[in-house]
């Protein structure tokens, strides 16, 4: 894939110790989020209220990985994780990195971040994200009434928005503790020598990965606006027109817009105004994208999307995934879940790209003082 990437001058720039004043706290957070938590499952292990998980706790409980899970079995188990992340964090700030112990604590670690942001999680979490917007324009013309934005935020949803949220701050400790351990730069993760990816070895990655980042939701829009212009497009005809009597396809068609409007932002990982915005935008014109303001939603969404994903492999395998009454595994229906099915695919690519743009646009430290060819 031919790309048109950005030439904006690498500069020096006090983003490298933000970054390291941020990484810095990521292991006291992760400390913090696991003993909360972890006093949490032993709250509920002794029958306290408010357990989101499995059937008595999650009216949905047959999307998540938990789905059978009872506070009296899992609450002590939420407990024990809780105990084992402050250990690792603590061993982290304290700085223990001797031998096979720092690769147990990294391994413990990236185990934690991926677990919370990407298997213990489901779908709820992206829906809720791609609606939140909706709801609150549709709120101005009093769209839809039979549902507001309290109903899109039950606890149990609120609940996978703190395991995301733990997640990212393991991911972020665990990214301090390997570059404090390895005696690489905090802030900018550069060590003496070159790279072992180059700058302009990601960029010809992020090409290839911000395509597939770009089509994956463009065809999942298009099956959603087919439906909603009456097409069945890879469903049955009487699976639409129960869609069309539940009004589901305009919700559908509302989603496949947000994935058109994130197509379009993925694409500027590599176009220009993605890193310089252009004359038509009010008070920001012709000035310089911050990084940040692209890595850090697009690696959130690369997780969620992620996370979604891989509960719809998981129900695909199972065989049963029901929506008003229909099963949507096999049969006529293909196209309600085919597109989700590339999810993880979509994740890892976004992933890849951001990971590209990042690597293309860091500049000068100012902490370490390796510029950009190192």
């Amino acid at each position: 894939m031919t790309t048109k990437l950005a030439t904006t001058p690498r500069v020096h720039s006090s983003e490298s110790g933000k970054a390291s004043s941020i990484l810095r706290w990521a292991p006291l957070l992760a400390l913090v989020w696991s003993l909360v938590y972890g006093l949490l499952g032993l709250f509920w292990a002794n029958g306290g209220s408010g357990f989101p998980y499995g059937p008595a706790g999650d009216p949905s409980a047959e999307l998540s990985l938990l789905a059978k899970s009872t506070a009296e079995g899992t609450g002590p188990v939420i407990a024990v994780v809780g105990l084992v992340g402050v250990v690792v964090a603590w061993a982290m700030i304290v700085g223990w990195h001797t031998g096979t112990l720092r690769w147990v604590l990294l391994g413990v670690s990236t185990v934690l971040a991926l677990t919370l942001t990407m298997l213990l999680p489901d779908y709820r979490v992206l829906m809720t994200v791609a609606y939140t917007p909706i709801l609150l324009i549709g709120s101005l013309f009093g769209w839809p009434d039979a549902f507001s934005l309290g109903d899109a935020y039950p606890w149990e949803v609120v609940n996978q928005f703190i395991l995301v949220a733990g997640g990212l701050v393991w991911a972020g400790a665990t990214v301090y503790y390997w570059r404090q351990s390895g005696s690489a730069c905090v802030a900018c993760g550069r060590r003496d020598g070159r790279d072992g990816w180059a700058p302009e070895t990601m960029a010809s990655w992020g090409g290839w990965a911000t395509g597939a980042a770009v089509a994956i939701p463009l065809f999942y829009a298009a099956t959603r606006f087919a439906w909603a212009l009456g097409i069945p497009l890879g469903i049955s005809t009487e699976f639409l027109r129960e869609g069309q009597e539940t009004g589901m396809w305009a919700a559908g068609a509302a989603l496949a817009s947000a994935a058109v409007v994130g197509a379009v932002l993925t694409l500027g990982l590599i176009r220009p105004w993605g890193e310089v915005f252009p004359r038509w935008v009010p008070f920001l014109a012709e000035k310089r994208v911050p990084p940040k303001a692209a890595t850090i939603p697009a690696s959130i969404v690369a997780a969620i999307v992620t996370s979604a994903g891989l509960m719809f492999i998981r129900l695909a395998i199972g065989g049963t995934f029901t929506i008003a009454g229909t099963n949507l595994i096999g049969g006529d229906n293909w196209a309600a879940i085919a597109p989700e099915l590339l999810w993880p695919l979509w994740g890892v690519a976004l992933a890849i790209a951001t990971l590209a743009y990042h690597y293309r646009r860091r500049s000068t430290c100012d902490i370490c003082g390796r510029g950009a060819e190192t």
